[in-house]
């Protein structure tokens, strides 16, 4: 009987500091709960992972290599996108990939270029296809008087 007593009254403690525990979590404003997470990783080099927040942050990217067992040729790539609310209340979203050629990001609150002016299109036009530069060739040395 004794046996039986002690193991209620210890689940009953456990229960009890769990529900203090999570009460605790949601009274504190600056811890964000997570609500979903994902953590995949491959032998292959490809991952894949993606987590959600309780304040509406979604995470998401998978990788793979590009060109395994190839010197030279080999490049880890990755995509993927998140997406958040602004402060003032716009949803931003923003996807994007990384390869051998760098990082590019597409959003529609992200700045793009102004237009070429007409003029120097015209200009660029008009110049014909760009030439390869040449490879830089010092002067020889100065050998004095003769």
């Amino acid at each position: 009987m004794k046996v039986v007593l002690c193991v209620a009254v210890a689940l009953f403690g456990c229960t009890l500091a769990q529900q203090r525990l999570q009460a605790q979590s949601y009274n504190n404003p600056n811890e964000i709960p997570i609500t979903k997470f994902i953590n995949e990783n491959n032998y292959d080099g490809s991952y894949s992972y993606s987590y959600e927040t309780g304040n509406g942050i979604s995470v998401s990217e998978t990788g793979q290599l590009k060109n395994p067992g190839q010197k030279d040729l080999e490049a880890q790539t990755a995509q993927g996108s998140f997406s958040y609310t602004a402060p003032d209340g716009t949803p931003i979203t923003v996807t994007w990939y990384a390869d051998e050629t760098g990082f590019h990001a597409e959003g529609a609150h992200l700045p793009t270029p102004p237009p070429i002016p007409e003029a120097i299109l015209r200009s660029l036009q008009a110049a014909g296809p760009a030439q390869p530069a040449q490879p830089y060739r010092p002067a020889p040395a100065y050998q004095g008087r003769k």
